[in-house]
């Protein structure tokens, strides 16, 4: 008889089948809620997973039944290789869905190459549609050609092209009904992501935060929010659709709606940390073992443990600390 082989269970038997994965902590902006005033210490090159390790932990994840990838950073576009890269993940067997979250500055110019290399789904971080607050956020004028990059996405058929938005008041704050106003128009998928308290930044940027129940009350205004039902590959959005609109708009509540009985993922630190859940710093090493030598059973056992100690819930809205690794290194 056909052994049957292991999945990734956690132990309150939530099934994980989505890996997160950051190939690289460098990025090309400098978000007010993701980079301290400072700046951040760079991991060396020789501590970041070369393209091959990643091939391979990616390969013993989806034979352990991952069969969605996201594909982050940092930003992962600005790795040399990336697009040689890419093709090689897509062909993987048992992988169904990969896809990419980038800040779309170098979007424009490479969609052909993404879309050949078998992405169909991207992520588009855009927290602004005003050019001078683009440039206040990332400390960057490129609002023009990341704004060209996703049209040019739309008209190319990917889908669907998602628009992440963080809320920050006293910035962006007057700009949501926009942003819904594009889905009755257009097929994006806007998200409105609360602000995490993740890293240095994190509770420098907690006085500008604004929770998404306040942000849904604002649409609501423009129309009956229409819940979307979810499918298997759904992340934590919660899903709505204006009525008679061509995209949809959901809404990811970290803090003031915890999805963490429904979550489904791991992540992969571009240093080759395996992390049950972005809000803790509890992590296990796969790089230093697989560069020993480790046997893909041997790092089986490795996402099989992980997986089992996912945490119930993460606890951000407990007294305590804040996770201190920074958001581009976890793929967050």
């Amino acid at each position: 008889m056909e052994q049957t082989k292991p999945r990734l269970i956690d132990q309150y038997n939530r099934t994980l089948n989505y890996l997160r994965v950051s190939i690289t902590d460098r990025c090309n902006l400098n978000c007010i809620y993701c980079t301290p005033p400072h700046g951040m210490p760079k991991l060396e090159h020789k501590d970041i997973l070369r393209y091959e390790e990643i091939l391979r932990l990616a390969g013993i994840a989806a034979n352990l039944g991952i069969d969605k990838i996201r594909l982050t950073g940092g930003e992962p576009l600005v790795r040399k290789g990336v697009y040689e890269f890419i093709p090689k993940l897509t062909a993987i067997p048992g992988l169904k869905e990969v896809s990419i979250t980038t800040n779309g500055i170098y979007l424009k110019e490479n969609l052909d190459k993404i879309k050949t290399a078998g992405i169909n789904r991207i992520n588009v971080s855009l927290d602004t549609m005003d050019r001078d607050k683009y440039r206040l956020i990332t400390g960057f004028d490129g609002f023009t050609q990341v704004w060209e990059g996703i049209e040019q996405a739309r008209m190319m058929g990917l889908n669907p092209v998602k628009i992440n938005i963080v809320p920050l008041k006293g910035i962006n704050d007057g700009e949501f009904l926009d942003f819904a106003r594009l889905t009755l128009e257009y097929p994006y998928h806007i998200r409105f992501i609360e602000h995490m308290p993740v890293g240095t930044v994190g509770a420098e940027v907690q006085t500008n935060y604004i929770p998404n129940a306040e942000i849904k009350a604002q649409i609501s205004r423009l129309g009956k929010l229409i819940p979307v039902p979810r499918t298997k590959y759904d992340g934590p959005a919660a899903r709505f659709r204006l009525e008679d609109a061509l995209g949809e708009i959901g809404f990811i509540s970290t803090l003031t709606h915890h999805f963490c009985k429904t979550c489904n993922r791991l992540r992969l630190t571009a240093a080759g940390h395996l992390r049950p859940c972005l809000l803790s710093d509890k992590e296990e090493d796969l790089k230093k073992p697989m560069r020993n030598g480790a046997s893909d059973q041997e790092l089986e056992l490795i996402f099989l443990k992980t997986a089992f100690n996912k945490p119930r819930s993460h606890l951000l809205d407990s007294p305590g600390p804040t996770p201190s690794s920074q958001m581009s290194s976890i793929g967050g």
